[in-house]
């Protein structure tokens, strides 16, 4: 038998007031276990409200979201599912609350009760995960923007979830602070396979991803690998979206009749696609 998905949504909608307009309307969704899944939609288009209910911030108005078969409508099971799906919010500042890096990894170990004597190795090991080992004594404050991301990744690490929900992690960071946490998230999903959801507005991100959601009004509207996506240019600016800097070039020369992958993504399937359409044009 196979496995059961990691995260399922079923039927699931959400009403901020009974008398609104749905911020989520019969949303139905699997989420396998390991999976990295991207998030897109313009304001509004309720890919933060699903990031609440996943981790049971929210609870559904009608439908059921299960998390490692634990529903979210289950008061009891609040707690175990908010420590398998950990949660890590836009503003890295409102998470951090010690004074050192070290404590503040501890602080959520505190919280849910893990023994004194376990928590050196949960916090060591997060900490190492996250690529912040070197600065575990250093003040939050003084640290970048991507480096107080981290910490607050490393913060839920150390809870030993089982997958993570970022929701628009990387939107208050530099370029170079965005790298620092997609990469961070990256290398947790592929060697350690936690399941990550990764809400964002920034498409050459989603196009890391394995698999791409794109939400409009409460519903998924698209679903699907990257390139299958990112290649229905007109559609995504139908829905207010762009794509990512590549496929848009691509996009360009499709339309000037030039033969080129519209599945193009990066800047080396950009030059794949040139070498093998004018092999003398760029050389090694």
């Amino acid at each position: 038998m196979s496995e059961l998905p990691h995260i399922r949504v079923q039927d699931l909608s959400y009403r901020y007031d009974p008398e609104a307009t749905p911020a989520l309307l019969n949303v139905n969704l699997d989420i396998p276990r390991g999976q990295f899944v991207a998030v897109l939609g313009h304001n509004g288009s309720g890919k933060s409200t699903l990031a609440k209910l996943l981790n049971g911030l929210f609870q559904p108005t009608s439908g059921s979201v299960l998390v490692s078969g634990m529903d979210t409508n289950d008061d009891d099971k609040i707690w175990d599912i908010r420590r398998t799906a950990g949660m890590v919010f836009q503003n890295p500042d409102n998470q951090l609350v010690a004074t050192q890096v070290y404590d503040d990894v501890a602080f959520g170990l505190e919280n849910i009760g893990v023994p004194t004597e376990e928590m050196p190795s949960r916090i060591e090991e997060a900490l190492k995960l996250t690529g912040m080992s070197e600065l575990k004594d250093r003040a939050p404050h003084l640290l970048s923007g991507g480096q107080k991301q981290r910490v607050a990744i490393a913060g839920i690490l150390a809870m030993q979830p089982e997958a993570l929900i970022l929701d628009e992690a990387t939107a208050m960071l530099d370029p170079q602070g965005r790298k620092e946490v997609l990469q961070t998230v990256l290398r947790l999903n592929r060697e350690h396979g936690i399941t990550v959801v990764w809400i964002t507005h920034f498409m050459e991100e989603a196009a890391a991803a394995e698999r791409v959601l794109v939400m409009d009004h409460g519903a998924v509207v698209m679903d699907g690998a990257p390139k299958e996506i990112f290649s229905q240019v007109d559609k995504l600016r139908s829905l207010k979206l762009d794509v990512p800097p590549m496929t848009g070039l691509a996009h360009l020369m499709i339309k000037k009749g030039i033969k080129i992958d519209p599945h193009v993504l990066t800047v080396d399937d950009l030059v794949r696609e040139v070498k093998r359409l004018c092999p003398s044009c760029l050389k090694d």
